[in-house]
């Protein structure tokens, strides 16, 4: 009777543990196929994460390195480091560099322009590395700039060893597709490259040279913004794409698949299942939940706080008017405050999460109370 027990536990464990096993699985099972090795879909406007899959498995990410590489060159636009029409003699060193190029000869001339249509649009190596010496010197120096601009936005699993993906000759240039979508994200908030990215056809050398983007859904898939693509044999097809529809921005990182189509189908069906459960609002915070605060010894007795523009945030669809709002306010604050002081919070929650969070902050400054404006208020006091 005793085994009989133990073989009836025993059993009854191991169906548990299957049962949990397949439970744990459906549930962190994708909503759509992915013919990948590693996946993320991603909101560009609140870097929430929609879909993941094996998102921290360190890969090979080819060409999809260009990405961080367009992403120095638009900062160094924006800071007036180099300007478009900027002139770049193109090295030894550029000129030489294998695999998708714009076939640049040493000694030749072209603008930061030019050289920005090539890499964005044509993914050309020699573009960028040419790029990548005119802002730091040397590929070397500019690798240095990814790195640190990697650290910089949270890709705690990517090292680059070059500026164009490139890896016959390396073990160690390696990404995830969380923070390529990390670093997606910090390019799509410069216009200048999705001026280019979304460029399906152009030519350089007065037609001579002819560009046709290597992310094909930038002509067929309704509201693509970019970005980029890449292909070697250690990484297999690899893509991140990006699109538009409405106020929602999504990002879609396909790594390691093992054929370009594969890899366009993967990046579309994620992008399609964001875009048809999901809606980008922009809550309108109640102002009646926002009183006035006191100010102790202050030359205002009271300052009403203000919220800053609220920005948008990623809620399920049909969710839109679940939002809920609570506001968090200081009962009073000591003199001197100063414009831009954080007296409080809204938060906005939908099911118990926080989807969002707005400091509520002083519209000006308040002085300290001075004498004379503490005897008058003493006067008025005793005469009322």
């Amino acid at each position: 009777m005793k085994k009989r027990c133990v073989r009836v536990f025993s059993l009854c464990l191991t169906l548990l543990t299957v049962l949990c096993v397949k439970a744990m699985a459906e549930e962190s099972a994708p909503p759509v196929q992915i013919a990948a090795k590693a996946a993320v879909l991603m909101d560009a406007a609140t870097g929430k994460v929609m879909v993941r899959f094996n998102e921290n498995e360190r890969l090979y990410p080819a060409s999809v390195t260009k990405v961080m590489t367009l992403l120095l060159v638009a900062e160094a636009l924006e800071s007036e480091k180099i300007a478009l029409n900027d002139k770049v003699v193109a090295s030894s060193a550029a000129a030489s560099k294998g695999g998708s190029q714009i076939w640049l000869r040493e000694g030749e001339t072209m603008t930061v322009e030019e050289l920005l249509k090539a890499a964005a649009i044509y993914s050309a190596n020699d573009a960028c590395c040419a790029l990548g010496e005119l802002i730091a010197g040397s590929e070397e120096g500019f690798v240095r700039l990814m790195n640190a601009r990697a650290a910089e936005l949270g890709m705690t699993n990517t090292h680059f060893d070059n500026c164009t993906g490139l890896d016959d000759d390396t073990t160690t240039h390696l990404a995830t597709a969380f923070d390529i979508a990390l670093m997606s994200r910090a390019l799509l908030q410069h216009d200048i490259v999705i001026k280019y990215s979304t460029i399906w056809m152009d030519s350089l050398r007065d037609g001579a040279t002819e560009l046709v983007n290597t992310n094909r859904l930038v002509r067929f898939y309704e509201g693509a913004t970019g970005l980029k693509t890449g292909t070697t044999s250690k990484a297999g097809c690899c893509i991140s794409a990006s699109a538009r529809r409405g106020e929602t921005h999504l990002i879609a990182v396909v790594l390691g698949s093992g054929s370009s189509d594969d890899r366009f189908e993967t990046a579309k069906r994620l992008l399609n299942w964001g875009f048809a459960n999901f809606a980008t609002v922009t809550p309108q915070i109640a102002p009646e939940l926002i009183t006035p605060v006191r100010v102790l010894r202050g030359a205002e007795q009271w300052i009403r706080p203000v919220p800053p523009a609220a920005m948008p945030i990623l809620v399920p669809k049909g969710s839109e008017g679940d939002l809920q709002q609570s506001v968090d306010l200081a009962v009073d604050v000591q003199a001197p405050v100063e414009a831009g002081q954080v007296l409080g919070k809204v938060t906005i929650t939908l099911d118990g999460e926080t989807l969002g969070e707005y400091p509520l902050v002083a519209p000006a400054a308040v002085d300290k109370l001075d004498f004379i404006t503490q005897l008058k208020r003493l006067a008025a006091a005793l005469i009322n």
